[in-house]
C-alpha cells in the first residue's frame, strides 16, 4: 500500500514468524535488501519505499489494532523499530478493515490504533460506502500524483516531554538546536547556521559531505541528549533544517531520515516540526511565519507542503505539551497477493 508519501508492505502478524529474529530475516529477503537497487524484493531503493507494517488486534482496551512499523535498510542488512511512520500509518485503518480486524461502517469508519513501536495511540477514519474501503475519493496530497480518499488521523495529547532535553534551544557543536519529540524525536536547525539556505533539492544536500559531517555530530550529541542512547545505528532522531517560507506557507523545511534527505516529510516528523513552532523561544519560532488565529501549520517541504493542525499548551509553572495534532493524508492499495522472497539458506514457499 501507499500511506501518505510512502510505500510499503502490510502483514498481518500471524502471517509472519514471532521470534523477530526470524522475522527480520524474512523481511529483508521480502524487500531484497541489502542491495542498493532491491533489484530481487519489493523495495522500491529508497528509505520512503523500505517499510513494513505488522498488523494485529490490539490487547489494549483504548485500540482495535496494534500497528508495529519497521523501517528495513536498502543497503544493510537490517531492520528497525526505533521509530514510527505516519505515513504508513494512513493505510493501517483500511488494513485492517479488509483483513477482518474491525467491521466497517456503513458511510466511515474509526480505527483506533495502537502504534507499538512507542505505545502512542491515533485515530483513523475513512470512508466505507456500503461497508467497504473507498480508495477512490478526490483528496490530493502535496508529493503524490492524482488523488485517494481522504483518511483523517487524529493524535491524542502525548503523555512525554515534548522538549526532551527540557531546554528550548541546546547548543551541540557551536550549533543552535531545538530538540522535540511530539511523536518522533526531531532536531530543528536554522539551515543558515550550517551554511546552506534550506531550499537547496535533496540530491545537492546529500551531496555535501562537509553538511553530512556536521549532521552527524549533531544528531548523535542529539540523540544522547534526548535520552535516546548511542544512535550511531538508529534512523532517529530526524534532524530538519528549517528556512523562512517561500510559498505561502509557515516555513521551509528539509529532513534527514538519517542521511538521506526526504522528498517530502513524513507526517509524525511535521507533528514534531510544527509543536516546536508553536513554543516561544525555540529554534523554529525565530524562522517560522505562524498565524495565531487558527492551528492549522502549512509546512513546506522538496515536493511541496503538508498541512497539519497543532496547538500547544504553554504554562508559567511548567514544561509546553501538545493539545491536539491532526493531519489528512491518503492511502491507496497497490496490490494484494503472495510474495516469494529469495531463498534462505533453504528453500522457503511463499509468505502472504
Amino acid at each position: 500500500m501507499r500511506g501518505g508519501t510512502s510505500k510499503g508492505a502490510y502483514f498481518l502478524a500471524g502471517d509472519l514468524p514471532a521470534e523477530p529474529a526470524l522475522r527480520d530475516d524474512l523481511l529483508l529477503r521480502i524487500m531484497g535488501s541489502p542491495d542498493d537497487r532491491q533489484i530481487d524484493g519489493l523495495g522500491g531503493a529508497h528509505p520512503l519505499t523500505s517499510k513494513v507494517a505488522v498488523i494485529s488486534p490490539s490487547a489494549d482496551p483504548g485500540a482495535d489494532v496494534d500497528y508495529l512499523f519497521l523501517q528495513v535498510a536498502v543497503d544493510r542488512p537490517e531492520v528497525s523499530d526505533r521509530q514510527n511512520c505516519g505515513n504508513i500509518l494512513a493505510g493501517v485503518g483500511p488494513f485492517a478493515v479488509e483483513r477482518g480486524l474491525v467491521p466497517a461502517g456503513q458511510e466511515e469508519t474509526a480505527v483506533r490504533i495502537r502504534m507499538v513501536n512507542t505505545g502512542d495511540l491515533a485515530t483513523a477514519t475513512f470512508p466505507t460506502p456500503g461497508g467497504r474501503v473507498d480508495y477512490k475519493g478526490g483528496a490530493a496530497i502535496s508529493g503524490v500524483p492524482g488523488t485517494a480518499a481522504p483518511v483523517v488521523i487524529e493524535f491524542p495529547p502525548g503523555d512525554g516531554e515534548l522538549l526532551p532535553t527540557g531546554n528550548t534551544v541546546d547548543v551541540i557543536d557551536g550549533v543552535e538546536v531545538t530538540c522535540v519529540d511530539n511523536g518522533m524525536p526531531t532536531v530543528l536547525i536554522a539551515a543558515d547556521s550550517l551554511k546552506v539556505t534550506g531550499y537547496e533539492t535533496p540530491r545537492d544536500l546529500e551531496e555535501d559531505e562537509t553538511l553530512a559531517d556536521r549532521l552527524r555530530i549533531i544528531r548523535l550529541e542529539a540523540g544522547r541528549l534526548m535520552g535516546l542512547g548511542d544512535v550511531s545505528d538508529a534512523t532517529v532522531p530526524k534532524l530538519t533544517l528549517l528556512a523562512p517560507p517561500r510559498d505561502g506557507g509557515a516555513v521551509t523545511t528539509r529532513t534527514f531520515i538519517p542521511v538521506r534527505c526526504h522528498t517530502s516529510i513524513g507526517v509524525l516528523g511535521a507533528a514534531s516540526v510544527a509543536a516546536g513552532l508553536r513554543i516561544e523561544g525555540t529554534v523554529g519560532a525565530g524562522i517560522a511565519v505562524i498565524d495565531p488565529a487558527t492551528d492549522r501549520v502549512r509546512i513546506e517541504h522538496p515536493t511541496g507542503f503538508l498541512d497539519i493542525e497543532s496547538s500547544v499548551t504553554a504554562t508559567a509553572d511548567g514544561p509546553p505539551s501538545a493539545r491536539r495534532t491532526a493531519v489528512v493524508r491518503t492511502a491507496r492499495k497497490i496490490f494484494d497477493g503472495t510474495v516469494f522472497p529469495r531463498a534462505a539458506d533453504r528453500p522457503t514457499g511463499g509468505h502472504r
